[in-house]
């Protein structure tokens, strides 16, 4: 059995309302261990944690941690301040501004990240906020599977009881709906808020695991491909290219893929399908 451990900081509000639910709508219940000096509450092969250090800062916490899979509940922000519950992949294609290192992914599930996605526009469909896939990015630099759930993106959605309910009741449904029969893939191209590869997530047997966005190409190289492939827990069928989103980084990105006998598909020729 896997073995999941969900992880917030006392830092954050939107991590706390996560929590609160978790143990007030599912059978959590306090053990005899502690983290970071606070108790830590399990259901079953589901163990819940509160650090005292902000998520992305986190670094190496799975060392700590006695788990398969690590999910990172938390607040997300936007200079919109668009109301959002996103999901994603973690780890820095370029430099180490928000945590992590430098150039380097975490591993990742593609089947979570798929599942969680699928269970947000469910149990969210009503809620009027965006519900989306964001590429991979900040910290913290760990070595087990790992993704990121968010609340977006101020005060008041981080603290509204309701949201801490959608994303518990997420959590909790996607760690059961395990699907093995997924096509999986890197994303490659494209916006930070992956509108193209949401489509995909959504309508189609295709679940994406690490997703490099157009503001990062110029720094994606054959170890970065590479390692979003290695560090992905499921084997890659093929590379996702959001066609238009790679600009003119698109013979660049082909010919590395080319390089390493990697094959792709477009989300153009997809769409069609």
């Amino acid at each position: 059995m896997t073995d999941f451990a969900i992880i917030v900081s006392s830092k954050d509000p939107a991590g706390i309302n996560i929590r609160n639910n978790l143990i007030g709508l599912f059978d959590f219940e306090k053990i005899n261990e502690k983290f970071d000096d606070n108790k830590i509450y399990q259901n079953k092969n589901i163990k819940l944690y509160l650090t005292n250090n902000d998520l992305v800062y986190s670094e190496d916490i799975d060392k700590r941690i006695d788990a398969d899979i690590l999910i990172f509940a938390s607040k997300h922000r936007s200079k919109e301040n668009t109301p959002s519950f996103a999901v994603h992949a973690i780890g820095n294609w370029n430099e180490a501004r928000l945590g992590g290192k430098e150039k380097m992914l975490c591993p990742s599930s593609a089947v979570l990240l798929k599942n969680m996605f699928i269970e947000l526009n469910e149990n969210a469909k009503n809620s009027g906020y965006e519900i989306t896939l964001e590429a991979t990015h900040h910290g913290p630099f760990v070595e087990k599977p790992a993704v990121f759930v968010e609340i977006g993106s101020t005060e008041k959605e981080w603290n509204e009881k309701d949201n801490g309910r959608i994303i518990a009741k997420t959590i909790m449904n996607a760690i059961k709906n395990e699907n093995k029969t997924y096509k999986i893939a890197i994303g490659i191209g494209g916006p930070h808020y992956c509108s193209n590869f949401n489509k995909i997530a959504l309508r189609t047997d295709i679940a994406l695991s690490h997703i490099c966005p157009k503001y990062a190409l110029q720094d994606l190289d054959e170890d970065l491909m590479k390692q979003s492939i290695q560090k992905t827990t499921e084997k890659i069928d093929f590379i996702l290219l959001d066609w238009k989103g790679l600009g003119t980084e698109k013979q660049r990105i082909a010919e590395i893929l080319r390089n390493m006998n990697f094959g792709f598909e477009r989300t153009d020729k997809l769409s069609k399908n």
